[in-house]
């Protein structure tokens, strides 16, 4: 097989690579400050369930969650499996389990926040929501960024862990034209595949750091 050729096939397994990581990320962001807010919640039971299921995603693999999402619609309720079903497994899996880390990262920042700015944006006359919006969510974001940013990387190669149930992404496609061409060329572009998309996404968040670098501690 020409290199151009595996190339290309690589090409489009990247594709489905970064639908998964802009899936996961455009679904766990929001769902992980939801998720870090009912962990603060004053209501107990609310905290409790948060501090569960935070566990629980944790403290399984992620592996394990896709194949559990994947194949408890048919165990449970009948449903076929089909290859729409595995990447919607994939993307499900992904996101909540993403969620639960970026929640515990939110919840660290926003606990790091002085009480006394709260206070003084009451005595401003700052609305729950305005305080939070203009005041703390600005710092929290510069403060969780470094950890934040060793999760995206995390994710981009937790990606090739869709291959366990099936789906087509770049490394399922590497793993195939390495047995069948028998030869390890395939994995090596992989690589360069991953390390470059990593090397942007650390220039993307290094440039987002210097940005938010005006709100000093």
């Amino acid at each position: 097989m020409e290199i151009g050729t595996m190339l290309s096939m690589l090409g489009q397994g990247f594709g489905v690579t970064l639908q998964i990581f802009f899936l996961t990320l455009v679904g766990s962001l929001p769902l992980g400050v939801v998720v870090a807010l009912a962990r603060m919640s004053r209501v107990k039971p609310i905290a409790w369930i948060m501090k569960f299921y935070i566990s629980v995603m944790r403290g399984t693999p992620l592996m394990l969650q896709m194949f559990f999402i994947y194949f408890a619609p048919y165990y449970i309720f009948g449903i076929p499996l089909s290859m729409e079903s595995k990447f919607s497994a994939t993307i499900v899996a992904f996101i909540i389990n993403y969620a639960a880390y970026f929640a515990e990262i939110y919840r660290s920042g926003i606990q790091s926040i002085p009480r006394g700015q709260y206070e003084a944006a009451e005595v401003l006359g700052y609305s729950r929501l305005q305080t939070f919006m203009k005041i703390v969510l600005p710092q929290v974001i510069k403060r969780i960024l470094p950890a934040m940013g060793n999760e995206i990387i995390t994710l981009v190669k937790d990606t090739s862990l869709a291959f366990a149930i099936g789906v087509a992404e770049m490394f399922s496609t590497a793993k195939a034209l390495v047995a069948s061409q028998v030869s390890m060329l395939p994995f090596v572009f992989a690589a360069v595949f991953y390390w470059v998309f990593n090397f942007v996404v650390e220039v993307v968040l290094g440039r987002v750091e210097k940005k938010m670098g005006y709100y000093h501690d």
